[in-house]
This record gives C-alpha cells, structure tokens and sequence, in this order.
C-alpha cells in the first residue's frame, strides 16, 4: 500500500485536491478575458469572497511552520514575529479603504500617479517582480519543501555512509549538551562538544535524511499552482481561497489532539516543557522577543505593509470599500487564531523532542511530527493542508506581480499591445516568476532567515507609500533618496557586504558573546563559527546577514555587545524603519514637489467614497475632477501638508470594535497559555 514512502491514501487525497483546483481554476477562465477581469476579478468581490482572499493570502503554511519552530526554538515568546499583527487590524480598518478608493490596479500605478514619476513606478515594479520571486514564492517553495521532506525520509537502510555520519554525529552533539548541563565534562568529551557544537552551527548535522528530492517537488508544485493561476487569475485565485482556506483550518488543527495523545494528553505539557516556555515574553534566555523588539518589529510591520505588492490587488479587487475593509479585518483575524493553534504545535513539539531526540533544524518540527503522529489518509490531508496554504498565497502574489509586469513594464515599451497581448505577456509573466521561485527556492536553506527577510524587504517601500497618502510635501527625490539608501543599508547592504572575506574575518566583526544558555551569540554577524570546527583555536568567519544596522547604533554611542540578544534584534529593527523616513522627509524638504494640480486631484480621489453603482462612481469622480478641495473641510490640520482627516462613525465604530477582539483574541490566548503551564 505504499508507493515511494507514501500510502496509497495519502496520494489519493492529494490528487483529489489538485484535480478539485484546477477544475475551478479552468472554470473561471472564461471570466478572466480582460485585465481589469484576470487582475482584479473585474472589481466585483464582495464581502465572502474578500473574507477568504485575505484569509487565504494571509495565512499559509510558512507561517505555520516559522511559528513553529520559533516556538521550539524560543518558546512561545517567539510567536511574536508574527503574532505582533493582531495588534495591526484596527490599522486594517482604514488602510484597505485606501487602498480602494485610490481605484489604480497596481502598486506600480500610485508612484505614477501620486508623484508623476515612470521611473519610480518602473523602479518598484522591477524590485517588486523580484522580490515575488525570490522571497515571496521562493520562500514558499521552501517551507513547503521542509514539511514534506520530513514527511518521506529515508530508511536507515539507505543512508549513504556521509549521512550516517551526519545523524550519528547529531546524536552525539545531544547528549554531550545534555550531559554538560548535568556538570563539567571530561576534556576529551569537552573538545568533542565544542567540534560538534560548531558543525552543527555550519548545519552539517541532520536527525534525519529526506527520501524526497527538491528539484522533482519543485517542478510538480510550481506545476499545478501555474496551470490554475495562468487560467483565471485573481478570480480562480479567489474561488480556490474558499477550498484552500477551510482545508487551512483543519491543517492547523491536525496536530493538536494527536500530539496531545502522544504525549500522554494536555496536562503533560506543565509537565514536559519548561515554565519558562509558556511565557509570552522572553525575559530571560538567549530569546529574541522581550517588549522592546516587540513594539520594534510592530512598527516595523506597520510601516512594510503599505508597501506590498499584493494591496492593490486585493483591496481593488473589493466591490465596494466596506466589503475591502470588511474582508480585510475579518480574513486576517482569522491568521490570528491560528497562530494560537501553531503556538501549541510548537509547545507540543518541544515536550516530544528534547535531549538524545531533539530536532537538528528545528524548521522540521511541523512535518516531523506530521510523520510521527499522523496515520494514513492523515497524513494526505496534512500534505494537502501545506500545498493548499502556501498555493493560496503564492497565487494572489503572482498574480500582482503579473499586473506589475503587463501594466508597468509590458505596457509602456508596447504601448499598441492589444487586450489579448497583454493578457498573454501576463500569463507568460506568471509562468516566469513561479519557475524562477524553484530557484530562489534552492538558494534558501534557514526559515527564520527567510522570515525576517520577510519582515524588512519592503520596509522603505513602505515608508514611501505611507507618506503618499498623508503628506502633500513628498517629492520625487525623496522617495528615489529614501527608496535607495533603505534597500541599501537594510535590504541590500547586509548581505552584500557579507560577501567580502575581509570583513568575514574582522576581528571586530566577528565577536561572540556568551549567552545566557552558555552557547556563544554572534553579535554582527548571523552566524560566527571557527575556520576549523576541529581547532578551537581557529579564525572566527562570520556568515549569513551582516547587521549594518547594529554598526549605524556603534556610530552613536549604543555597544551592541552590552545588549541583550532581544536589545540587538529590536536595535535592527527599529532601525530599518527610521532609516528611510529620515531620508524621505529630510531630501524631501529641500527638493521641488510635485505640480500642485496633480496632488490636489489624487488627495480629492482618496476623500471621494465608492460609488454603489457604476453610474454613482462617475457622477462623483467628475465632481471630484472639477472641484478636488471638495472634502478638505474633513482635514484634521486644515492649512497643513498634512492629509489627516476626521473620522466618520463607520471609522470610529470599526476601529474601536477591531481594538477590542484584538485585546480579547490575545487575552484569550495567555490564559490558554496560563492552563497549560498548570499556573491555574
């Protein structure tokens, strides 16, 4: 009953499924004739549908797995990196609205617009494009990729003598750091500690070794995810958020009760994982959550997310504004009780896997326990369940990119390109960006990694368009002054300069602190290890990202060394998003703006509420067109460059009622937390 490692059922479930998507993307092709039908669904989403599309692209299977293994890593403190978003929904409220009412079709469209700028729009698109490929599908591919490999692994029977080596080593390295924990170790076993300690940190030790080979899952993925996309686009992209959402529930769910029968039920977990654990905040540890990132990394995200590439899309694919903020609100509190539910995965995965068992890389922990605890059929489902969360996301990503690529590129270089040719340079477009993602994918090794990428890359994009919709000053310097030097100095910048051996090896870079849990921290560098992992008297070499924003904090007086491991990763943060303000604002003020005339007309645009009816829409348009000063009497400081306006009740209502189940969804999850320590 098992065909390459995998039952019989379980193939059967997971055919079922990508039969069921395609079928529904080849059923809404014939609405996808148009590009304001393959972008944007023809603008005639209403409040369901903009519910799942927000839920489905919000919620995917990275987020599962980062949490995860945050939580393995960290505890639940580390849940934070994504969690801090529900605090982001009363912000929701009001950006989607936005969003709307600007009634462009891409992202690329507003730097045009609002700045007068073809550069800048071909600019963002250019890096937006990019950006979609190598993190956005690339790291998709890449969770995707580690839960199913944990999934199918090899039989000790054939392991090859290199991987052999490899587990047995990772053994070795977990009970020798068991065993110091118990007291002082003999010399030789001290410098076999220290070897294996630094391999496994260059991630040359395994607990296990995948049967499933990359590139073949690859291809078969990014196969089935571009047949449905480039047959319907945003629409089928829409339709299949309803199936893909619902199997995203019952795939976070999956784990709970029979990890919880592993481990002998809910009440062992006080006893198996440690107090410390459950708590929501890192005060102690080598944690990378205390209250000071974490309101870094919320300011971070509240900046990056005007940036994205997917607003315009969503937001304009609504029928009306209430349903765009509606869906937007409603789908991502729906992220937000399942980050509760992965939470619990983690905590589940650190009672079942700690001393001699613990995991190598903790990014397995999701499919690790998938394999174990799951049962034929099961184990289908959850396969389904990750094919099904991150196809839902990469395919509202692509599709923008798409939009980005025929309107802002396609368009302006073949300015005669009919309907039909540019649907085509579109869909060809979407083709394109999911094969490159396979080998964005391959380049991609650390989750963690990817997600703090995540977390930054669209930071000073962000920054630009948040300064677009509030204050008139902004120039076209500016952004080109803030856009640039950002992605330099915290996109770009730290893993460039990472590449040059001198600094590699710099002394002064690649020092390590002692950590509270006795390992060594790097401070500069992502990874510190010796040249030699046999020779502790070997060169350090630092690897991975080098933290620029920590050497800007040295320039001013702050020793990132005295800090805490929470105090370095709240420094970078907070940082990445100061740095492109001072530079938009400060250029800005001393460069020309744009013609009044424009400004005028887009900020009368955003002031003017969508029509209930088509006719509606243009009777206001045109009355917008003739007199934009129309609604400035709602301004907040009425002779400023400042664009703040008064809150009608449907503003103040909805922002108040989104600010309580916030509260409530994060009190409801520490008394949870609270029960499960065994603290009541």
């Amino acid at each position: 009953m098992n065909f390459g490692g995998i039952h019989i059922l379980d193939i059967a479930v997971v055919v079922a499924y990508l039969v069921l998507v395609l079928y529904l993307g080849s059923r809404e092709a014939r609405k996808a004739q148009s590009q304001e039908g393959f972008f944007l669904a023809g603008r005639k989403l209403g409040k369901v549908y903009q519910f799942f599309l927000n839920f489905g692209n919000a919620t995917d299977a990275n987020g599962a797995v980062s949490t995860a293994s945050l939580v393995y890593r960290q505890g639940v403190a580390g849940i934070w990196l994504g969690f801090q978003l529900v605090f982001l929904n009363p912000y929701y409220w009001f950006m989607n609205l936005w969003f709307r009412r600007v009634r462009l079709v891409t992202m690329a469209d507003l730097f045009a617009d609002r700045l007068g700028s073809r550069g800048l729009a071909t600019f963002y698109s250019v890096f937006q494009i990019v950006l979609t490929v190598f993190v956005v599908v690339g790291f998709g591919n890449l969770v995707t990729y580690k839960i199913s490999s944990a999934l199918i692994v090899k039989p000790e029977s054939a392991w090859t003598d290199a991987e052999r080596r490899s587990i047995e080593g990772y053994r070795e390295f977990q009970t020798l750091s068991q065993q110091v924990r118990a007291g002082p170790l003999a010399p030789e076993q001290q410098a076999r500690l220290t070897e294996l300690r630094e391999r496994n940190a260059r991630g040359e030790l395994q607990s296990f070794v995948t049967a499933l080979d990359p590139t073949t899952f690859y291809l078969c993925y990014t196969l089935v995810v571009g047949i449905y996309v480039v047959l319907g686009g945003m629409a089928a992209t829409a339709v299949n958020e309803i199936i893909q959402s619902l199997i995203i529930i019952v795939f976070s769910i999956l784990l709970i009760p029979a990890g919880f029968a592993a481990i002998g039920g809910a009440g062992q977990l006080a006893e198996r994982v440690p107090y410390e654990k459950f708590s929501l905040f890192s005060s102690q540890g080598d944690g990378q959550i205390n209250v000071f990132s974490l309101c870094a990394v919320l300011l971070v995200a509240l900046v990056q997310i005007n940036g994205i590439i997917g607003n315009m899309g969503i937001s304009g694919s609504a029928v009306n504004e209430h349903a765009a903020r509606f869906g937007a609100v409603a789908g991502t509190y729906g992220k937000r009780i399942m980050f509760i539910l992965w939470a619990f995965v983690g905590l589940i995965a650190i009672a079942l896997f700690q001393g001699p068992t613990a995991l190598s890389d903790p990014d397995l922990a999701w499919g690790t326990m998938s394999r174990e605890l799951l049962g034929p059929g099961l184990l289908g489902l959850m396969l389904t369940g990750v094919l099904a969360a991150n196809m839902s996301t990469v395919a509202a990503q692509t599709v923008s990119a798409s939009a980005l690529f025929v309107r802002n590129l396609f368009q302006p270089l073949f300015p005669r390109a009919g309907e039909r040719a540019s649907l085509l340079a579109g869909r060809l477009a979407i083709l394109v960006a999911l094969s490159l993602g396979i080998v964005a994918a391959s380049m991609m090794t650390n989750v963690f990694t990817a997600l703090i990428l995540v977390q930054t890359v669209s930071v000073p994009l962000g920054a630009t368009v948040w300064l677009m919709f509030f204050w008139r000053r902004l120039t076209v310097a500016g952004a080109w002054t803030g856009i640039l030097l950002g992605i330099l100095l915290t996109v770009l910048g730290p893993y460039l300069f990472a590449q040059i051996d001198a600094l590699k090896q710099h002394p002064a870079l690649t020092i390590r602190v002692e950590g509270a849990t006795g390992n060594p921290l790097p401070v500069y560098f992502e990874n510190v290890t010796r040249l030699d992992p046999t020779d502790a008297t070997s060169p350090l070499v630092g690897s991975g990202r080098l933290h620029i924003e920590l050497l800007m904090a040295r320039l001013v007086g702050i020793d990132p060394a005295a800090l805490s491991n929470a105090g370095r990763f709240g420094t970078r943060m907070l940082i990445d998003v100061i740095t492109p303000f001072f530079f938009l604002i400060v250029v800005s003020l001393f460069t020309r703006p744009p013609p009044k005339e424009r400004v005028d007309q887009f900020y009368g645009r955003m002031k003017t509420p969508v029509g209930a009816t088509a006719e509606l829409e243009a009777q206001a348009l045109a009355e917008t067109r003739a007199h934009p000063d129309r609604f400035d009497h709602t301004k907040v400081f009425r002779h400023s460059s400042w664009e703040f306006t008064r809150w009608d009740r449907e503003d103040t209502v909805g922002f108040f009622v989104c600010c309580a189940i916030s509260l409530t969804i994060v009190a409801v999850f520490w008394v949870l937390l609270r029960l499960a320590a065994g603290a009541f």
